[in-house]
């Protein structure tokens, strides 16, 4: 019998063990081909507006992926040849040897990555139109995606695939060469021992977990972070790791404990369930504890992105306020520029032309702008007039009341927006050809003409504004240069891109002029955003599987050490009813709790450090949790996929 037909009939005699293994690495073909045909999908590419930076951005995004998937198939193909110790024993002592079985497997894994790779291109090339308008849907663009299978992605795919292959084969060799052929029949017969427990330990782990969660969730703005940053951060990392350590370690195991010293631990079926964890403790700690800390991390990086995206619409619109903004210049070319206006597809809902006084400040600019350095050093005053007409165009409700020498500082980004009490108000003093000094009520989040932009480069910097009153205003024009900016309200600003080119180009022959569109920043932010959310989401189902794979695959495996053990309960009356209940207390206790405080930990974080900077969108609290809650979905699948085939293992006849 030759080596292939050996493998022709391993496959088919352990055709349940295969599936399992089998489906992982289709899961991997499936992310990883629907992923890669975006790229190269023309329907894709043809809708962006920064091609270039999209398919950069899906090639390091792919390989990200990829690193996780070949952890996920690694780590499957480990717990695929433990399972087998005993049969490559039996090859061995039958004269095959070890590079035979290495070839043989290599053969298993070709077959399998063949199959694999059909069903995961076919699977994945349905999948990548749903998800291509998925990715459409998020940059809110209206372009049809064709069902396509493209020849580059297939053949990476492939490529990457061959070369998981080798990896798994090197991985095989590696594994029989590690053991000896006595250790082969007898690897399942090895136990762990129980861990010693210590209550003290026990009261430290809740102690530690405990004081991070009080300094976290104290917020950035509490004594902690303000006055003791670095001992409160020291405190939060060591209270999360060496409390998620020493939870799993000692909390869990003196819990076990406890509970075995019950008067009634011996009925029903707790002695089954809680016996088989406490021996299970020392085997399981380094994992649990690694799942928790990075299922917490997975959930924050995809909460904050989601966020990040959500809010990204609403930003760029408050950093670029104006469809089109620019410095006034000649009248010719400003009639120019209005002309290419009207003739392309996006015409003028409006058109204001607006002075301002250009002067220098006296005081010290953070009295007025938080983070001065992202404005200008000059600081224009612009009429309440002028400034209300601009606000109810844009209909947000932002209008001003001013007399004599009131002012509003226009603090776009400011974390600290403040309307201050009557008594209160902070002076500010500007010098035009004499100086002038205002009082400020009010410094608002809130833009008059925005970030300077650039096709190219995105955005530059922006204009330090004071809102002043009319009759101030008045009085202040004849000792101050004037500077004039046309201002325009375009139809579907954000699709406007070739437009702000032309008009770009024209501007920036006057040196210095000012120029902002907001079109040059749009589709850059939403293709950007849109693309991390959707690369964010791939990696971050990809790792849960991977995280939640080590629990499955070493409970099966556990299962299998504990055949003889489940046995003999037959044998002294144990049911099939007990049994299942057992399992499903035990597993449950194993898959929960990383899950579980992954969660509390990633939304503490996410909740203190994030959500309470942008409480102006109520529904973020909503989306996080049903982020956390689709991580939790796919714990509880797995878990009940892990109960059944555990059930199964224990209960087959040796």
């Amino acid at each position: 019998m030759s080596l292939l037909d050996l493998t022709i009939r391993n496959v088919k005699r352990n055709f349940r063990l295969y599936s399992i293994y089998l489906c992982s690495m289709i899961i991997g073909v499936i992310i990883q081909f629907t992923f890669l045909s975006l790229m190269y999908n023309e329907d894709v590419i043809n809708a962006l507006q920064n091609r270039q930076g999209f398919q950069t951005g899906v090639l390091v995004a792919s390989a990200v992926i990829f690193l996780f998937i070949i952890f996920f198939i690694l780590y499957a193909n480990s717990f695929f040849m433990r399972q087998r110790k005993k049969e490559f024993g039996m090859y061995l002592l039958y004269g095959l040897s070890e590079g035979q079985i290495v070839r043989m497997v290599f053969y298993e894994t070709l077959v399998l990555g063949a199959v694999s790779l059909v069903a995961g291109v076919l699977v994945g090339g349905l999948l990548s139109k749903l998800f291509g308008m998925v990715l459409m849907n998020l940059m809110r663009y209206d372009q049809t995606i064709s069902l396509l299978f493209p020849l580059k992605a297939i053949m990476v795919t492939a490529a990457m695939f061959f070369l998981l292959a080798v990896m798994i084969s090197l991985q095989s060799l590696l594994l029989v060469n590690r053991v000896q052929l006595t250790e082969l029949f007898h690897a399942k017969h090895k136990a762990e021992k129980p861990v010693r427990v210590s209550a003290s330990l026990a009261l430290l782990a809740a102690l530690l977990v405990g004081t991070a969660f009080v300094i976290i969730g104290s917020g950035k703005d509490s004594i902690f972070w303000q006055d003791y940053m670095k001992l409160s951060l020291w405190s939060s990392v060591i209270g999360i790791i060496g409390g998620t350590y020493l939870f799993f370690r000692q909390l869990t195991g003196w819990a076990l404990q406890t509970i075995s010293r019950r008067r009634k631990y011996h009925e029903g079926n707790t002695v089954l369930w809680t016996s088989s964890l406490r021996f299970q403790i020392r085997g399981n700690t380094l994992n649990l504890t690694f799942i928790t800390l990075f299922s917490a991390v997975i959930m924050m990086l995809m909460s904050f992105v989601t966020i990040n995206y959500q809010v990204q619409f609403e930003a760029v619109g408050r950093n670029l306020p104006n469809d089109l903004a620019f410095q006034s210049l000649d009248p010719s070319t400003n009639k120019r520029i209005d002309s290419l206006i009207q003739q392309s597809g996006h015409q003028a809902e409006f058109h204001l032309t607006q002075e301002t006084l250009v002067t220098s400040p006296v005081t010290a600019m953070n009295a007025a702008f938080d983070n001065p350095e992202y404005f200008t050093t000059e600081v224009l005053l612009v009429a309440e007039k002028a400034f209300n007409d601009i606000v109810k165009q844009r209909g947000d409700g932002q209008v001003v009341e001013l007399q004599g020498q009131d002012a509003v500082a226009l603090s776009q980004g400011s974390d600290f927006p403040r309307t201050y009490a009557s008594g209160e108000w902070p002076s500010f003093t500007v010098k035009a050809d004499e100086e002038a000094t205002f009082q400020l009520v009010q410094k608002k989040d809130y833009a008059y003409l925005g970030w300077a932009s650039d096709p190219v480069e995105s955005m530059g910097i922006k204009p330090a504004v004071l809102v002043i009153s009319d009759e101030a205003f008045g009085s202040l024009r004849a000792h101050a240069a004037h500077r004039t900016f046309e201002i325009y309200g375009l139809q579907d600003a954000d699709t406007a891109e070739e437009l702000s080119k032309q008009i770009h180009a024209i501007v920036t022959q006057t040196p210095g002029a000012y120029y902002s569109s907001f079109a040059d920043v749009y589709s850059k932010q939403i293709e950007g955003s849109s693309l991390m959310l959707f690369a964010s989401g791939f990696l971050a189902l990809i790792s849960m599987f991977a995280l939640a794979s080590v629990i499955y695959f070493k409970q099966l495996r556990e299962a299998t050490d504990e055949r003889q053990q489940y046995a003999v309960l037959r044998k002294i009356g144990v049911d099939n009813r007990q049994m299942k209940s057992a399992i499903r207390k035990q597993l449950l206790f194993v898959f929960m709790p990383p899950i579980v405080l992954g969660m509390l930990y990633s939304w503490l974080i996410i909740k203190s450090y994030i959500l309470d900077s942008v409480q102006d969108f109520p529904e973020l609290p909503g989306i996080v949790w049903s982020i956390m809650g689709i991580f939790l979905l796919i714990y509880l699948l797995l878990y009940s996929s892990s109960a059944s085939l555990y059930y199964k293992i224990v209960n087959q006849r040796s």
